[in-house]
């Protein structure tokens, strides 16, 4: 589904690359993690792949399409649930569903019958015709991902979709996310969750300074490291215990 090959971003001013020679497939209807530090390149490569930036060099395709020759296509083809919320809090969750749901292309009855479908899947029919300001954070946090899912993408990137959320909220969102890929939708999945990446992903990358370091099941590799029983001690491993601010 997602095929990147030496996959390199330098920003202007920057004195090193965000990503360096970056290579990585994603095969069709799998769930897979990309975690690393902060500031390791997790955020640059999902805007390059979304065609938000360029890169400085290298390529990609999504579903056999490029960025430079289709983009827009490309674009049809994904959906963005991003970590912070991305709605309109003095709007209530059906206005603002139908209001992201339009600029989808979706329009009148059957973007009605979805946003309906999609906020009673998600445990919010009561609640839909309140102002998103009035909501929880795991409210919130399951609006934000329907926001990001009702022109029923093949491709979907997850940023942290369950930082910040009860445990009720948590385990809806991780349910209604596996009954989406079991219907063939392709999951990108970012969080510092790792015991959390661990149970729900069906592979992992690791990313630091721009590079992959490792990839591969969270079975294989937690088999791979001497000394590890869980992802988290393949991460830190692999990364060190240094802290990583990043600003």
């Amino acid at each position: 589904m997602i095929h990147i090959q030496k996959l390199a971003k330098k920003y202007k001013g920057a004195a090193q690359f965000s990503l360096a020679d970056l290579n990585l497939s994603v095969y069709k209807n799998e769930i897979f993690g990309l975690i690393g530090p902060n500031g390791a390149g997790k955020t640059t490569l999902i805007s390059i792949l979304c065609a938000l930036i360029e890169p400085t060099s290298g390529s990609f395709t999504i579903d056999g399409l490029t960025y430079k020759k289709n983009k827009k296509e490309l674009k049809r083809l994904l959906g963005v649930v991003p970590q912070e919320y991305a709605l309109y809090p003095t709007l209530t969750a059906f206005e603002n569903l139908m209001y992201f749901g339009s600029m989808y292309g979706l329009k009148n009855r059957p973007l009605e019958v979805k946003v309906t479908e999609t906020i009673q899947k998600l445990g919010l029919e009561q609640f839909s015709n309140k102002k998103i300001a009035t909501f929880s954070g795991g409210m919130k946090r399951r609006i934000n991902l329907i926001a990001g899912i009702l022109h029923n993408p093949k491709v979907l990137f997850l940023d942290e979709p369950t930082v910040g959320v009860d445990v009720q909220s948590k385990n809806v969102i991780i349910k209604y996310l596996q009954e989406l890929n079991q219907k063939g939708t392709t999951i990108i999945y970012t969080s510092h969750h790792l015991n959390e990446a661990e149970n729900f992903c069906t592979r992992v990358g690791i990313i630091d300074y721009g590079r992959l370091i490792a990839k591969g099941t969270p079975k294989e590799l937690i088999g791979k490291y001497d000394g590890t029983h869980n992802l988290e001690d393949v991460f830190i491993t692999l990364t060190g215990k240094n802290l990583r601010d990043h600003v």
